[in-house]
């Protein structure tokens, strides 16, 4: 059947995806019940590794590994996000999208285009005849994911816990990994994907490289898109006047796990060339000079910004 419609199942997952996600959507849109679309998202990447493997039928060693790591990352991701939006309720993001049929359209598109680019290099591996003997780039693409496959659900469970207790309520998670990157979630889930890229390359010739467009693909959109950018705004709005959050967002690196205290002594345009501190993340963050942390009647913790 795959091979059919195309030699690599670009097309048969292409096609696969948009009925899986158009089904979420017209679900979403007919009832505003926006809690599966995570559920949505993470089950399709399952749903196209374990099609293509078995419409393959190849049964190669690093098919069924590559396979074996987007069932486990998708399942977990599923799972832990539809447990955590049916405990805390509505998903946020869609507030400007429930009426709204054009942005929810939109939005579902989108999710269907990031599903198919970021499987290709699995699609594309389990769609190949070629089983070179294994070599160091595997074993490197399988470390990659494992630790970024630990990072992810360590710093997720961490988060979980966080807001869970009472204490913490109304302020921002600075536990476990948190202390180290202000989205280690994020980290973990690149690196992983970038893991599995690398672990595909042995059977990548020409135009098969191109797969690479998914670790992109996904890198660009975590950084700049729908990721780290949103996250940011939403936390600098709620803590940008709070003295210990200011502290934190200016110590603790926005991706990649670093010590504070390295961290906190590096040069701005260092932490931007290297380490993605781009200015993007600071729209919403007011400057030391527009706070006031006590007004004049002496109300502790108020906050203006002058001018």
């Amino acid at each position: 059947m795959g091979t059919v419609i195309d030699s690599h199942f670009l097309a048969l997952t292409a096609i696969i995806t948009f009925a899986y996600q158009l089904l979420f959507f017209i679900i979403t849109a007919l009832l505003k019940f926006d809690k599966v679309t995570d559920f949505a998202g993470s089950t399709n990447f399952v749903i196209i590794a374990v099609l293509t493997f078995v419409i393959k039928g190849s049964w190669h060693f690093r098919q069924i590994i590559l396979t074996l790591f987007v069932v486990l990352w998708g399942l977990r991701l599923a799972f832990f996000l539809l447990l955590r939006i049916i405990q805390w309720g509505e998903d946020r993001r869609f507030d400007q999208m429930r009426n709204n049929l054009g942005k929810l359209a939109i939005f579902w598109i989108f999710q269907a285009v990031w599903v198919w680019a970021v499987s290709l290099p699995v699609t594309v591996v389990n769609a190949t005849d070629r089983n070179p003997f294994l070599q160091s780039v595997d074993l490197i693409g399988w470390l990659m994911w494992a630790v970024g496959f630990m990072i992810e659900g360590t710093a997720d469970q961490q988060k979980l816990n966080f807001k869970r207790s009472p204490e913490n309520r109304g302020k921002w998670c600075n536990a476990g990994l948190w202390k180290y990157t202000r989205h280690p979630n994020y980290f973990g889930e690149i690196l992983l994907w970038w893991g599995i890229f690398v672990a595909s390359t042995p059977i990548l010739d020409r135009a098969e490289w191109l797969v690479i467009i998914g670790p992109i693909f996904l890198t660009l959109l975590l950084l700049f898109i729908s990721g780290i950018p949103l996250l940011e705004e939403s936390a600098d709005k709620k803590f940008g006047n709070v003295d210990g959050y200011r502290v934190y967002k200016q110590r603790t690196s926005p991706l990649i796990p670093l010590p504070p205290a390295v961290y906190g002594k590096l040069p701005t345009w260092f932490k931007s060339v290297f380490l993605f501190e781009f200015p993007l993340y600071s729209r919403n963050f007011p400057p030391e000079e527009q706070i006031w942390y006590r007004t004049s009647s002496g109300k502790s913790g108020d906050a203006m910004k002058i001018g």
